[in-house]
């Protein structure tokens, strides 16, 4: 019996800064502005290093956002930058996620980045008044106009919906609908990320964790939305009961994210071990393999530096494959 391949990417997590201006409720991640030390690029090529010969291939930039008006937003676009340039200059491949960015910051990331992400969260003007009434970044359009503005840009793409946030099933068909449009139009999302919201110790407003059986439905449903070429990637972290996660596995989803150290967006999940997971998946008829943060149909796409970069990635794992 063939296996049904799983992707996971092996990937780690700098955060240039947690400080945010938006202050949203359901959030584990950020501390208000002028409160955090940002990642200097000493320590952060200090980690790199101690990375390499690992198996680590992604490095995932994410940051909490400085507001556009900030004195200091060229200067955390600079940092964004030479975080990336580092990652990409010791042998990663970045992916930068930093809430929404200008044309003139997202191009100048498309330089260094194999690919960039932004959660389009959910379009319902709704959550304004509740989750993001102190967010003044999570305005719908804006961030739906990213997407459509990383389409402009050719920049491959990774974008999702939160769950449980105050959503209605309207509202999760009307965002599913959304991405599906804006890829039919540039064709540059290369996943989709259904993030369940699980309980945080450090959420200014509790609320409970989104059921499975309504994920289990939202996959269904996405893979009915969305075009085929897009892949569901849901996180295992958040959906820790092997029969539940199966069951999303079954549903649709392909793809299980990076699987890192710290979740710092949920860092009171932590991941499985891969080879528990992988061995697990293996008795369930899947196969859990290692991808690239950018999709195959995507490479030829990348800037010449990026796309010798991921050929070099890809050299590498055709050899240790003949080893095996």
């Amino acid at each position: 019996m063939s296996l049904i391949p799983i992707t996971y990417s092996p990937a780690h997590t700098l955060v240039p800064t947690y400080e945010c201006f938006n202050r949203c409720t359901y959030c584990n991640f950020r501390v208000d502005p002028g409160q955090d030390q940002w990642l200097d690029l000493a320590t952060a090529k200090r980690c790199l290093q101690g990375l390499q010969h690992t198996g680590v291939t992604e490095i995932l930039i994410l940051s909490g956002e400085v507001h556009p008006r900030s004195p200091l937003r060229g200067a955390w676009g600079d940092r964004l930058y030479d975080l990336a340039d580092l990652a990409l200059n010791l042998g990663f491949l970045p992916h930068t996620n930093a809430g929404p960015l200008t044309r003139s910051e997202m191009a100048r990331l498309k330089t260094v980045n194999v690919s960039l992400g932004l959660m389009l969260e959910q379009l319902t003007p709704q959550l304004l008044t509740t989750v993001h009434r102190h967010a003044p970044s999570k305005l719908p359009q804006h961030r739906l106009e990213q997407l459509h503005l990383a389409g402009e840009l050719q920049i491959p793409f990774t974008t999702g919906l939160l769950l449980g946030i105050g959503e209605t099933p309207a509202d999760v068909e009307e965002s599913l609908t959304a991405i599906a449009h804006c890829h039919r139009q540039y064709g540059h999302i290369q996943e989709v990320i259904l993030q369940p919201h699980s309980p945080g110790q450090h959420q200014s407003q509790q609320a409970p964790a989104y059921g499975v059986t309504d994920l289990i439905r939202v996959i269904q449903q996405a893979r009915q939305v969305l075009p085929p070429d897009i892949t569901l990637q849901i996180p295992p972290n958040l959906v820790s009961n092997p029969v539940d996660l199966l069951t999303c596995i079954d549903a649709g989803a392909r793809d299980l994210g990076g699987i890192v150290a710290i979740d710092e967006v949920n860092p009171d999940y932590h991941h499985q071990q891969i080879s528990a997971l992988q061995a697990w998946l293996r008795q369930q008829g899947y196969q859990l393999q290692p991808r690239l943060p950018v999709y195959p149909q995507f490479i030829n796409g990348l800037p010449p530096p990026l796309r010798r970069a991921v050929q070099r990635h890809q050299e590498k794992a055709i050899s240790v494959g003949d080893r095996l």
